[in-house]
């Protein structure tokens, strides 16, 4: 379930809980290092297309790509078969924020969390792209404006022209 506060800095995380799948793990028992990859994006879909869709429009489904993906992997995560019910599959925790918000181009940062205890970070170079078309196209008001709502202090005040 998507959830939206302000994180100690005073920007808005989207916070994402992701669950794990017993298909995720590699031979050494961890979540594939791939697999960290398909968590982001599903924390960053729930963001642009539900939380979007939550606050009353839909542009980013007309398309957006990913132009560059980065992963650092702090430490491994594990498929905790130690669970109080077995009803229950154990999640990790992505905080999804947006920054370098430009026209025809923005980037995403993830923290992915496991039991409190930070596991990884990411960015994705965002470009909006009209599927139709097939070329890039600008950022709508209402996209930069959501982005906005996600973008850490400076950014959004550089945006806002308080900076």
């Amino acid at each position: 379930m998507p959830v939206q506060e302000p994180n100690s800095g005073g920007a808005r995380r989207f916070r994402y809980d992701c669950t794990l799948r017993w298909s995720d793990m590699d031979s050494f028992g961890h979540v594939n290092n791939a697999v960290f990859c398909t968590y982001y994006e599903e924390a960053r879909v729930a963001m642009m297309f539900v939380g979007a869709r939550e606050q009353g429009f839909e542009s980013f489904e007309v398309g957006v790509v990913v132009a560059r993906t980065e992963i650092d992997y702090l430490r491994p995560v594990e498929y905790d078969t130690q669970l109080p019910s077995s009803d229950v599959p154990p999640k990790v925790q992505i905080e999804v924020w947006a920054s370098n918000i430009r026209r025809a181009s923005f980037t995403i940062h993830y923290e992915l969390y496991n039991k409190g205890q930070l596991a990884g970070r990411a960015l994705s170079v965002m470009v909006p792209f009209d599927l139709t078309l097939g070329r890039p196209r600008r950022l709508t008001e209402p996209e930069r404006k959501f982005l906005y709502s996600y973008a850490e202090p400076d950014d959004a005040a550089a945006a806002w022209g308080t900076a």
